[in-house]
């Protein structure tokens, strides 16, 4: 309970300037499946260390785990 509390305030602080309803939708994600946004990033971070830029270590993971992100929307 506590850590989803600090979770949803770090994401908040993150998310400055994107829209209200977009921010909700985002946290609602994110803490639903907080282990599979932590593998992607993870993830992202060992393609970024091998060279890849960090759009393109995103968009990578993000392919990969694309059908578990549809389930969680």
């Amino acid at each position: 309970m506590f850590k989803d509390f600090l979770l949803k305030q770090m994401l908040k602080r993150q998310l400055k300037g994107v829209p209200q309803e977009e921010q909700d939708r985002i946290i609602t994600m994110i803490t639903k499946n907080p282990e599979l946004f932590q593998k992607i990033a993870l993830e992202a971070q060992e393609h970024m260390k091998g060279g890849m830029d960090q759009m393109a270590a995103m968009q990578k993971v993000m392919l990969k785990y694309q059908d578990d992100l549809k389930k969680i929307m």
